[in-house]
């Protein structure tokens, strides 16, 4: 295993300066040149894939097919549609037409921010780096960006390559952990992005107003999944389990808990038994399609959970620390109060919950934080749009899990406790982008309209104004057309 060779604290400074003068130098203006470092990133995973998915594969026992599904494969996906999309995005956009504005010219230019610091987590690190640092690129942004330490060989592996792809001076890595992070937010950036877990999101959020910084959080949560039962229970059982299993049940979108009515629990329950033997003929702890917990520390927290629940464990339920293995898991008969809903599991654990009916899934829903994704399993749109219209996430999926976020126009974010913006596509270029406003206003002008705001005012200005802003729209109540006050 590779040892992850931590950046000098004293260095960061240094590291924040150079991306600093390189991003004043200008050489980011010119889009043929964000498109070349947007192609390069591409080519860093595609010339190195043997390599990356040997270290995902020692960080997280991850099933090769699984890389190539779950960080591969978006994260081409992001730098396609970016690439594809340069010229567009950064091209001027003039304002809504408007008879007495026009000969202004009023228009919005999208403009880099500066210097971005990427923070990413270890679940997807190929994914969740170069997909918002493809959009930072596309934005004419220099960055900075910080592993996670947990995944150890693929954070060492990845900053070694970056700089044999992208401009040395504009992006860099930052490897480490408590301390180095510390020192990155100790500085100035011009937009920070952070994927991770609420309680660092909050050091990190501290940090960023000390300097007034914005920024993009996307926090996870527990994502859950209604369950409508006249839905083909075994495609539901299929995708559910497979969205929770995948990656270990390590992905931020991963469905956390299901709700379903009461009465048809035992049928979801055993189409989920046949699903699980599909899909591990072998048993799970001998497979080679199953990844593993990223460390003991998350094993051992994990399996505490699992060991509390007063649920009943009907798939799995083994554990074996010292191998980061926690078998993927079904709990059902799960009550609110369940250890296992007293935090994001972020591991291969599923609870089924029984309720009355889609009303108190519902209810159950709304007193819990907003989480990243609702999952609803139904063929009937009146179902789906009950549960949708009476919640709010990030996404509202249907008959599907996980896969939204790797589509690539597709904003990916939370709200609330589960983040706020977004850090893929064209969604994430306007969170690097500052949108500078423009006019051009030529002096006849003042002759046609615009001569009555210089003093001394005459009688005559109101004119003028409710010619230059228009009428009120018409009072609430009265049928008019237009109002005069």
């Amino acid at each position: 295993m590779s040892t992850l060779t931590y950046t000098p604290v004293e260095d960061i400074l240094k590291i924040h300066a150079t991306a600093r003068q390189a991003f004043e130098s200008g050489k980011t203006k010119s889009l043929e040149f964000r498109k070349e470092q947007i192609a390069q990133l591409a080519y860093l995973i595609k010339d190195n894939a043997d390599k990356l998915r040997a270290a995902l594969k020692a960080d997280l026992g991850r099933p090769y097919p699984e890389t190539d599904l779950l960080d591969f494969g978006p994260a081409f996906g992001q730098i396609k549609h970016a690439y594809d999309n340069v010229e567009k995005w950064n091209k001027p956009q003039s304002m809504e037409f408007s008879l007495n504005w026009f000969p202004m010219r009023p228009k919005k230019i999208p403009q880099p921010k500066g210097v971005a610091l990427i923070i990413a987590p270890f679940n997807l690190p190929v994914f969740l780096l170069f997909g918002p640092l493809t959009s930072a690129i596309a934005a004419g942004n220099a960055a900075v960006l910080k592993p996670s330490e947990q995944t150890p060989v693929t954070s060492q592996l990845l900053a070694e390559l970056l700089p044999q792809y992208l401009d040395p001076e504009l992006y860099h890595f930052v490897n480490g952990g408590v301390p180095e992070t510390t020192r990155l937010l100790e500085l100035q950036w011009d937009h920070i992005l952070y994927t991770g877990n609420g309680r660092v999101a909050r050091i990190v959020a501290a940090a960023a107003a000390k300097h007034l910084t914005p920024l993009t959080l996307e926090l996870g949560g527990k994502n859950p999944v209604v369950v409508d039962p006249k839905m083909d229970v075994k495609l539901a059982a299929k995708r559910i389990l497979w969205g929770r299993f995948s990656n270990s049940g390590q992905i931020c979108v991963c469905p956390e808990y299901v709700l379903v009515p009461a009465h048809f629990q035992d049928t979801l329950v055993e189409a989920m038994k046949e699903a699980y033997q599909s899909f591990f003929p072998e048993g799970p702890e001998n497979s080679d399609s199953f990844a593993r917990i990223v460390s003991e520390a998350h094993a051992t927290r994990i399996k505490r959970l699992l060991d509390n629940t007063k649920g009943t464990v009907v798939l799995g339920g083994q554990t074996d620390v010292a191998k980061r293995y926690i078998a993927p898991t079904v709990v059902r008969d799960v009550t609110g109060e369940d250890p296992l809903m007293s935090e994001e599991i972020f591991g291969p654990v599923l609870a089924v919950i029984p309720v009355k009916d889609v009303d108190e899934a519902i209810s159950f829903i709304r007193a819990r934080d907003h989480p990243l994704a609702v999952y609803v399993f139904s063929h009937d749109k009146k179902f789906q749009q009950k549960v949708f219209e009476n919640t709010k996430s990030g996404a509202a999926v249907v008959n599907e899990t996980v896969i939204n976020a790797g589509v690539p126009a597709l904003p990916v974010g939370g709200i609330g406790p589960s983040g706020t913006g977004y850090y893929s596509g064209k969604h994430a270029f306007e969170q690097f982008s500052h949108y500078r406003t423009s006019l051009n206003n030529p002096s006849w002008v003042d002759t046609l309209i615009f001569g009555f705001r210089y003093p001394p005012f005459k009688p005559s200005y109101q004119k003028y104004t409710a010619a230059l802003f228009g009428n009120l729209p018409p009072r609430p109540g009265k049928k008019s057309s237009a109002a005069k006050s």
